[in-house]
């Protein structure tokens, strides 16, 4: 059976707006749970531009995707939050007493008061590669994530792609795997610096193999991998795999979301502007996938959205609760909270 989690609030997207709602929720000592289709935190700014320069964070003049999550994770840090990744969202009920079911497609069940979406521009999933055939193997020789590193214990893996995931993996997988082949149309990465010399390291000692080319075509039966065929400089060849891995990004969809009864604005969720809630009362969105007049899609802007969302979920979880608003560099409580007291 799969695990029912209660909380008090369950949050939608770990990105950089979702991590910050932690962080806000926290003050108030609201218990949260974030569910997330990656296999990390970060959202846009770890899977597309871990490395890319931002420049419009306030007090930061300069700093990365990867940099500025992991500053939130360790802001959020006092209030242990939890992380569910590599799931998708596919229900949404709300029950007798009130609050709502969550569930995944994982099985999992989350019961919580408040709901807060905090999906940037909906679910990220994997682009398909264009590879005649590739669906009769997805799930059985094909994946676009790792949940389970034990699944490639012992098998010829091949990795195609040249970001940060395919360059992880790698590196990951090579100590179980039997094999490990990385596969990147060029000898360029967009990739971490560190993580790219290692997998060179490793190639010359004989332990990962890199092919330049593209994947053309797969063999095997009834979803068992057995091979793929390499279209190189050199001209096509076949390479033995047993498991495949795919990197080649990801697209934006508002997937179940679409199908909860929220009023939408092109794809996007409408809300109000003082607390950022949706149509449906307890169910807020944030970030990039909430609309309203004016909006600006900023990660500034989310964490405004944030604090005013905030302020109106401690009311439904706490109704009874009287809260005297402080600020974090003067309230001793709040401070002894954050652990700096």
């Amino acid at each position: 059976m799969a695990p029912l989690i209660e909380t008090d609030i369950v949050i939608i997207g770990a990105g950089p707006v979702g991590l910050f709602a932690v962080f806000e929720l926290g003050l108030y000592d609201l218990e949260c749970h974030l569910i997330d289709i990656l296999d990390r935190s970060g959202g846009q700014c770890t899977e597309l531009y871990p490395e890319k320069p931002i420049y419009d964070i306030p007090a930061w003049p300069k700093i990365s995707g990867q940099e500025l999550t992991e500053k939130l994770l360790e802001q959020i840090k006092p209030f242990s939050p939890g992380f569910h990744f590599n799931r998708m969202v596919t229900g949404l009920e709300k029950l007798d007493d009130g609050r709502f079911e969550v569930t995944t497609d994982e099985g999992e069940k989350f019961r919580a008061k408040v709901i807060v979406v905090a999906a940037g521009g909906g679910s990220f999933q994997p682009k398909r590669p264009p590879i005649p055939g590739i669906e009769a193997f997805e799930g059985k020789g094909v994946f676009y994530s790792v949940r389970r590193i034990e699944d490639f214990r012992g098998q010829d893996v091949l990795i195609v792609g040249g970001g940060d995931s395919a360059l992880d993996w790698t590196l990951n997988l090579q100590p179980v795997a039997a094999s490990v082949t990385l596969v990147h149309r060029r000898a360029e990465f967009r990739a971490a610096d560190d993580s790219v010399n290692k997998m060179l390291a490793l190639r010359e000692a004989g332990a990962v193999n890199f092919e330049i080319g593209q994947i053309t075509a797969l063999q095997g039966e009834d979803g068992a991998l057995q091979g793929a065929t390499l279209k190189g400089p050199e001209g096509e060849r076949d390479i033995a795999c047993t498991r495949m891995l795919p990197f080649f990004g990801l697209t934006m969809k508002l997937g179940p979301i679409a199908d909860w009864g929220l009023n939408l604005n092109e794809n996007l969720i409408a809300v109000d502007t003082e607390k950022f809630e949706t149509s449906v009362p307890g169910i807020f969105a944030i970030g990039d996938i909430n609309w309203y007049p004016g909006k600006l899609k900023l990660i500034l802007s989310g964490f405004h959205e944030a604090a005013l969302m905030a302020q109106a979920a401690r009311k439904i979880v706490n109704p009874d609760k009287r809260v005297v608003f402080q600020y974090t560099t003067s309230s001793t409580s709040l401070q002894k909270k954050l652990g700096v007291k």
